[in-house]
């Protein structure tokens, strides 16, 4: 089967996702929170950066290499952090992790993945990052981080745009709650997805094994509470400069919106900035990532900022270095790669329509190096 007939691009890959996904599980991946009007503003903001071809350009070779925070990385794209990334594909944080490794690209692991540090470090090798949500517990916090980093993790992502939970009314409608509680209707609509289901029969009913484990031995906790419960405060800025006094490797900040918030966090001594609205997983109301980046980078334009938000090939992630990012996380495609055509074929096939759709369209512009798309974008009069 040639692939790139049958899935040319994302949204192929998507279509079947969806049919070989159970609708509890898809409604985790594919939702946004209230009226999704995220999901749009991202979209909308992408088209509307247009970028000017250049002619008559000659021979051209493209280079996707680049370095980011000390690393060398094969392109200007990672993988982002999922939540229960194991639940909407079996083995999903395995098979994400070697594939990043072999490929040269960034993987960030979630602190509520449902596979450890320590079994998915190795895997990941230099291309680990760890995504932290901040547990309240200083001596938790500094456990964890010292297990990240004793499994090999070198970069640390710190969320901080989920001071509560969102309502996700999507996943309430589907009868889904973290960690998924099995229900007639819910093993039904497993039942009837058999690849899904046998792998998650082979790889077990996923859970937040790292925060479990802390749990089990919090005396405090609610006889009701999940491992969430764990992870339920609000970090201020002494909260990051702990972070950065425990961490002695490059930290990211994920979830800035703001240019006060980034140049705050640059005077911090953060490292790099990612700018996200949570895919509008969080809040509904909330910006487009393509229209706050230039006034962030405006804001520290020594800083490496990171982005992500509705990304759907090579063109979004030249629009968003354009627009004043250095890389462009995706976290919802490489998941819709996984469930499309399973973990060996999947992420290889994305990681090809982003390759050469950002050559493609390189070609066009007339780029040697995706940094240099800026001066692609139309000139004002």
């Amino acid at each position: 089967m040639d692939l790139d007939l049958r899935y040319p691009a994302l949204v192929d890959l998507r279509a079947r996702a969806r049919r070989r996904l159970p609708h509890f599980v898809w409604e985790y991946l594919d939702s946004a929170t209230g009226s999704q009007s995220v999901l749009r503003v991202n979209r909308a903001a992408l088209d509307a950066i247009r970028l000017t071809p250049r002619v008559l350009a000659g021979p051209l070779d493209p280079v996707l290499d680049t370095g980011l925070l000390g690393s060398d990385y094969t392109a200007p794209f990672g993988i982002a952090p999922v939540g229960m990334s194991g639940l909407i594909w079996p083995g999903a944080e395995a098979a994400l992790a070697r594939h990043a490794r072999a490929h040269g690209i960034p993987y960030a692991l979630s602190t509520v993945a449902t596979r450890l540090p320590e079994e998915i470090g190795p895997l990941a090798g230099p291309m680990g990052w760890f995504q932290l949500y901040p547990p309240a517990d200083p001596a938790i916090r500094a456990d964890i981080l010292t297990r990240a980093r004793n499994a090999g993790f070198g970069v640390l992502v710190l969320t901080v745009d989920v001071p509560a939970s969102s309502r996700r009314e999507r996943q309430r409608r589907a009868d889904l709650a973290i960690p998924p509680k099995k229900t007639p209707r819910m093993v039904w609509q497993a039942a009837i997805r058999p690849h899904w289901a046998l792998g998650t029969l082979r790889h077990g009913i996923p859970r937040l094994k790292l925060m479990d484990g802390y749990l089990k031995i919090d005396h405090n906790a609610p006889s009701t509470a999940h491992a969430g419960y764990l992870l339920r405060v609000n970090p201020d800025w002494e909260y990051v400069q702990a972070l950065r006094q425990l961490w002695d490797g490059p930290l990211v900040i994920k979830g800035v919106l703001r240019p006060e918030d980034a140049a705050r966090a640059q005077a911090e001594g953060v490292n790099a900035v990612w700018v996200s609205n949570h895919a509008g997983r969080q809040f509904d109301g909330c910006p487009a990532v393509a229209d706050v980046l230039p006034a962030i980078r405006a804001a520290v334009p020594g800083l490496p900022l990171i982005a992500d938000g509705g990304v759907d090939g090579g063109l979004d992630i030249l629009r968003l270095i354009a627009r004043g990012a250095d890389f462009v996380m995706l976290g919802r495609a490489w998941h819709d790669a996984l469930a499309a055509l399973g973990p060996e074929q999947g992420p290889a096939h994305l990681h090809h329509i982003l390759r050469e759709d950002l050559i493609a369209n390189m070609h066009q512009l007339g780029l040697t190096r995706p940094a240099a798309v800026g001066r692609a974008l139309p000139q004002e009069a």
